[in-house]
């Protein structure tokens, strides 16, 4: 596995909003490649780190980043909806910071075989755990043409899903999807020619293929539930998303709690990078951070 370039995202705003001096314990819910985790550490030399991730290549990288730290964090392969059952392994009841990061790592782009990314030819997988059963070929190969389209109009929030659920499903009556390009292929030509200029087309459907197959919003919705019961009075909550399905859901959650009097939002707008960190990291350019902290 080759070393991948990490620009942890909003990382300043981010670490701002959740560090505080003396002893503190943080759970990075989602740690991918450690960044935001190292800055955490770094700050505080009183604090200790639970780190999950669903991961396992990962949380190689994670463990190597942070071994500086050694005996100052614990790493665990989970899903973040599990987050409860990771602290009760832990012997810790609430914590005084809980970030998720909800983007897909460079490491998991960068590596073809993975599947997530259309740019190199690999096989449709797609997986974030790979102990997981459903893959994105299952998704491509398998459902209707109207689960097909469901998904890629919701998860993709993209106009010609009927389109390419169509292209998809006259494709395979010749033969399986079994690669990215193909798909990306198939996509393209679904897809009226120059209406996409600044993304690839197939862009959103990779998107929404790719929430199906790793659960993620449902995954979402259950961690955040749990997060007011995680928190001590104080403690903070800081959630990272990058397209507005998973951010609407964490800003009605947050607002249900503070209705609940459960959690006070700090970020009434979200925070978003500044136009230099754009331009080190074009990527960075959706991503939205909202915080709030338990009353």
């Amino acid at each position: 596995m080759g070393s991948v370039e990490h620009f942890p995202v909003l990382l300043e705003e981010t670490v701002n909003l959740l560090s505080r001096e003396g002893e503190a314990v943080y759970v990075d819910a989602t740690i991918g490649l450690g960044g935001h985790s190292y800055e955490l550490l770094r700050r505080n030399p009183k604090a200790y780190l639970i780190g999950i991730d669903k991961d396992p290549n990962a949380l190689e990288v994670a463990e190597r980043r942070l071994k500086e730290f050694e005996g100052r964090f614990s790493l665990y392969q989970a899903d973040y909806r599990d987050i409860d059952e990771v602290l009760k392994a832990e012997g810790v009841e609430a914590v005084d910071g809980i970030l998720m990061d909800l983007g897909v790592s460079m490491l998991q782009l960068k590596t073809p075989e993975r599947g997530f990314s259309f740019m190199e030819e690999a096989p449709l997988d797609m997986r974030m755990d790979p102990r997981q059963r459903l893959t994105a070929y299952d998704v491509v190969n398998r459902y209707s043409e109207r689960e097909l389209a469901r998904i890629i109009r919701e998860y993709g929030e993209e106009r010609f899903a009927p389109r390419i659920a169509r292209a998809i499903v006259q494709y395979r009556r010749k033969k399986p999807i079994e690669t990215t390009r193909e798909l990306a292929e198939i996509v393209e030509r679904a897809v009226p020619k120059g209406f996409y200029r600044r993304i690839h087309p197939a862009t959103k459907t990779f998107q929404a293929i790719r929430i199906e197959v790793n659960r993620e919003l449902e995954h979402l919705k259950e961690a955040l539930l749990k997060i007011p019961n995680l928190l001590k009075v104080g403690g903070r909550v800081a959630v990272i998303s990058f397209h507005s399905l998973e951010d609407r859901i964490v800003k009605h959650t947050f607002r249900h709690f503070e209705k609940e009097g459960l959690l006070k939002v700090l970020t009434k707008k979200p925070i978003t990078p500044s136009e230099e960190e754009i331009r080190k990291n074009p990527p960075s350019r959706s991503a939205k951070l909202r915080a709030a902290e338990r009353v």
